[in-house]
């Protein structure tokens, strides 16, 4: 039996000793508990104790849960934290509140339109690729700005802020969420609404305390939450 009001507890008394160390209001990190491969009953279990934003990686497990009778009626705040293909965009608008993994302007277009057929401004973040790995999804550093324009001029979305999956080495891992940050304030310099970028979505279970000390704004924990996961997804 997982004990996630528990886990959820030391989570939120880590997050306040670490800010407490730096000198940062506790109240500007905010927890995404990452329920990927875990049944919709864990996920109503976590938001009893409290816990309103949920994140998914997968798209069709997103939706199954989403429908799910363990969460019927509940008021989660759902963020894609997975890298979204332009083909699964229509499958997640209107229903998440933040989509943290666009790294292409041709996925944030297929955002746009959607959104402008719903009628809605839908939130998201640009994924950056700031270890420079083969293996993961994002934006290359160098091209952000670059590319930049091309997705603040996209009607109907909002661009909040950006997020990164770091290295699993934990000092390498800090500059990269240092470069992120960064980034973040390079973009600012050339956006039409600066004020609309304020989220550093980094940081997960084996690393969310040197993320928030690099100013993560949100940090996305799911085994320290839920457990290990128990299934594997395609």
């Amino acid at each position: 039996m997982e004990h996630i009001a528990e886990n959820l507890q030391k989570i939120h008394l880590d997050i306040g000793s670490i800010c407490e160390k730096i000198g940062r209001d506790p109240s500007t990190v905010h927890l995404i508990a990452v329920s990927k491969t875990k049944p919709g009953q864990l996920v109503r279990e976590a938001f009893n104790a409290g816990q309103a934003d949920i994140g998914e990686s997968y798209v069709q497990e997103f939706l199954e849960k989403h429908a799910s009778g363990d969460l019927s009626g509940l008021p989660v705040r759902w963020h894609f934290i997975g890298h979204l293909q332009s083909n699964k965009v229509k499958d997640i608008v209107g229903k998440v509140s933040l989509i943290h993994g666009i790294d292409k302007t041709g996925t944030a277009k297929e955002l746009s339109k959607r959104a402008g057929r719903l009628g809605i401004t839908s939130e998201y973040l640009i994924e950056v690729n700031t270890s420079g790995e083969s293996t993961k999804f994002g934006l290359a550093p160098e091209e952000l700005c670059k590319q930049a324009p091309l997705f603040f001029e996209l009607p109907g979305i909002r661009l909040r802020g950006l997020m990164t999956i770091a290295s699993p080495d934990r000092q390498q891992a800090r500059q990269e969420f240092r470069l992120l940050a960064d980034l973040l304030e390079r973009l600012r310099e050339i956006a039409p609404v600066p004020d609309d970028l304020t989220e550093l979505s980094m940081g997960m279970s084996q690393d969310y305390d040197i993320a928030i000390e690099e100013g993560a704004t949100m940090i996305r924990i799911g085994t320290a939450i839920f457990g290990a996961r128990n299934r594997k997804m395609p």
